[in-house]
């Protein structure tokens, strides 16, 4: 293995001293322009690299931050990982992606001073949690869970609304026998668009049908397994008219769980997503769905935590609006 090259490789190859090629390499403004140009062209002759380690531990920062969540598949994480690796990279940052469903691996990731802040995705961080990130001084911004403190901010979308106007609108087509399937407990946005469809029905005086209820998991497969069961369960009288997914990979596991007992969409049954993932422009019937502005999420994301870290601001709670994107896979009823 050849000899690294140092800072004082540079500085006898640009014969100027140390402390000139540091200031000329770190934009210290002392330098003359042509002092300035040789060290970095004796730089980029000699292939050096700063020693990014000793300057992070100089700074006491590490310009990483965290993203942790148990997964990335699906079409959903593709579209927010890549909006937040381009956001912290024109702030100057790397990210770091933390992909385990054990805590203490997110723990040590966490408080082993390896990121600067941390964006959050999933349910892992309980209260003990929290009140160690706010002991440690760690910057951190939530995803899908609304968490507000001083050193901590949060980024939602309004699914709740989103959830009572996509229901609001089916029965604005005659569907008053709509079932909903629910992504997994405890997620913020499964709950709140499960509420907001509570509450719709509530509003218009629809009473609840629990066999309506059903389980999808945020899930393509398994909304096309549980679909096929409620059809058989049900006679075709108590057949709902209209079906929900709770995000878009549902509602085509629904759509195609349909299609295999034989039925279509729209004719036969109304089905809507929420997310408007970029995969929807591949399948036939379109699907009406819910438009998520999920770019934006990780850009602001990445925004407010750079704000935390550099303490520019203080913990709030973000709301991104959503909006109905009327297609093919919905129809009025007679």
């Amino acid at each position: 293995m050849g000899q690294k090259i140092t800072i004082r490789d540079v500085a006898r190859e640009a014969q100027v001293s140390i402390a000139t090629v540091s200031k000329a390499l770190n934009g210290v403004d002392v330098v003359r322009p042509e002092t300035k140009k040789r060290i970095v062209e004796a730089a980029k002759n000699l292939h050096y690299v700063p020693n990014l380690r000793g300057k992070q531990l100089k700074a006491q920062r590490t310009k990483m931050l965290g993203f942790y969540t148990h997964t990335i598949v699906g079409p959903f994480f593709s579209v927010l990982v890549q909006a937040i690796s381009q956001e912290a990279e024109r702030f100057g940052y790397g990210v770091s992606i933390i992909i385990s469903a054990d805590k203490n691996v997110l723990r040590n990731h966490m408080f082993g001073h390896t990121v600067d802040g941390l964006i959050g995705f999933e349910d892992m961080i309980d209260v003990s949690d929290l009140a160690a990130i706010k002991r440690e001084g760690l910057k951190a911004v939530f995803i899908d869970r609304l968490i507000c403190d001083e050193g901590i901010s949060s980024i939602t979308f309004d699914s709740f609304q989103a959830g009572k106007q996509l229901t609001d609108y089916l029965l604005s087509l005659n569907h008053n026998k709509i079932a909903f399937f629910k992504g997994p407990q405890g997620v913020y946005d499964s709950e709140e668009r499960f509420r907001g469809y509570l509450a719709s029905l509530k509003e218009h005086g629809i009473p609840l049908e629990s066999n309506y209820i059903v389980d999808g998991d945020f899930n393509e497969q398994t909304s096309y397994k549980r679909v096929i069961d409620l059809l058989e369960k049900l006679s075709k009288k108590d057949y709902p008219t209209a079906i929900i997914g709770g995000n878009d990979l549902s509602a085509l596991g629904i759509i195609q769980g349909i299609f295999a007992k034989g039925y279509q969409v729209p004719a036969d049954f109304s089905v809507v997503g929420f997310d408007n993932i970029d995969a929807l422009r591949y399948f036939k019937p379109s699907l009406t769905t819910i438009d998520n502005p999920i770019e934006e999420q990780g850009k602001q994301a990445v925004k407010v935590l750079v704000d935390l870290i550099n303490e520019q601001g203080s913990g709030a709670s973000y709301q991104l609006p959503t909006r109905l994107i009327e297609r093919e896979s919905t129809r009025m009823i007679e």
